[in-house]
């Protein structure tokens, strides 16, 4: 087993130090990549609206992409999934 190391991840304003496995480097950023290009997007498209409204609407956007996507998008999912759990028990230990 590998030794999973540490990145700093920044998600819309926010910054959460994470722990992947290395192979898995390349996939986690260039989906962080997808999420931050698709944030500013909705913050464009929908004005006034708190960061967390539109993590949800890219969390949705990109569960359903993954879905009727195949299974290159399946693969992306689960890794990107994976990192989002993560974050999200990192959220709920600071909320």
């Amino acid at each position: 087993m590998q030794e999973l190391m540490t990145i700093n991840v920044v998600i819309g304003d926010r910054t959460y130090r994470i722990k992947i496995e290395p192979q898995d480097e390349e996939v986690v950023r260039r989906t962080l990549r997808t999420i931050n290009d698709k944030i500013i997007e909705y913050k464009t498209q929908f004005a006034g609206r708190d960061m967390q409204d539109y993590i949800a609407m890219v969390l949705l956007w990109y569960a359903t992409q993954a879905s009727s996507g195949g299974d290159r998008a399946g693969r992306l999912s689960t890794a990107a999934m994976e990192a989002l759990s993560r974050m999200e028990q990192q959220l709920d230990k600071v909320i």
